[in-house]
């Protein structure tokens, strides 16, 4: 039986009405939805902004949005209304497939086996790219970031920005990326080595605020986790890891900040 390439290759409903046969979006419908993705969760976050323009009684214009960007407290509701508008995009595109959106995304608990062999690759990654910032003489932890974690800590809001860094934005991006693009990707043409690379390109475009430092960091750990995904199977593996990860980043983070 092939795999549907787009909504319109969908079968039919069935003369009951009832259902459709379960079939997983290949290379096109998985980039269209993938597309509606992205724009829901942009729409989310910069609903966010706008509530606190709202708020504060600023003017709706882009500089004010700008100056709000580089607030703790902002980004932290920003990242965090991004899930549940990609969830809701996720629930429609998963269910007009046919495929269990547990199923489809692959939200299996991983083995603590599994856990561990991915912590131990993810610390492995992390210590020879620590190493190599030394050697290059390269800064460990992107300038704005400990700016929005000065603001969020002057603010009382660190609490609500470590749920968004480490929760929230592992929540969505893994969804999104090694979530329903890796799904749909490697069941088509891409097979599952492409689609690494691909969905890891794209979280890595995903993060362009970094510079090209930390943008190879970030595709090199995005290469680790499509791995982990398309080995295990397990989506939730690659959640917890990214949440780790964004979690000793901001530790790195708080404690270069404290000291500077």
């Amino acid at each position: 039986m092939s795999i549907a390439e787009g909504p319109t290759d969908l079968a039919p409903v069935s003369p009951s009405g009832k259902s459709r046969e379960p079939r997983v979006w290949k290379f096109f419908g998985t980039s269209v939805w993938g597309l509606v993705l992205f724009a829901a969760m942009f729409a989310g976050q910069i609903a966010g902004v706008v509530y606190f323009l709202v708020v504060n009684g600023d003017p709706f214009n882009l500089n004010s949005m700008m100056n709000l960007a580089a607030n703790g407290r902002v980004i932290s509701l920003s990242v965090i209304m991004g899930l549940p508008a990609i969830l809701l995009v996720l629930w429609v595109a998963t269910r007009w497939s046919g495929v269990g959106f547990a199923d489809y995304l692959a939200l299996r608990w991983p083995s603590w086996r599994m856990l561990g062999a991915g912590v131990g690759g993810l610390v492995l990654l992390l210590l020879a790219w620590e190493v190599i910032s030394r050697l290059a003489g390269h800064e460990s932890s992107p300038g704005f970031m400990i700016d929005v974690l000065k603001t969020a800590q002057n603010d009382g809001a660190l609490w609500l920005l470590v749920i968004a860094f480490c929760v929230a934005a592992p929540l969505t991006e893994e969804l999104l990326a090694r979530g329903f693009l890796y799904r749909g990707w490697s069941e088509s043409f891409l097979r599952p080595f492409g689609a690494i690379l691909l969905s890891s390109a794209v979280w890595t475009a995903m993060h362009m605020q970094y510079n090209w430092f930390f943008l190879a960091q970030v595709f090199s750990i995005g290469l680790l986790f499509g791995y982990l995904r398309y080995r295990t199977n397990s989506l939730w593996l690659t959640v917890i890891l990214h949440g780790i990860n964004n979690l000793a980043a901001t530790i790195q983070t708080l404690w270069l900040a404290y000291y500077s």
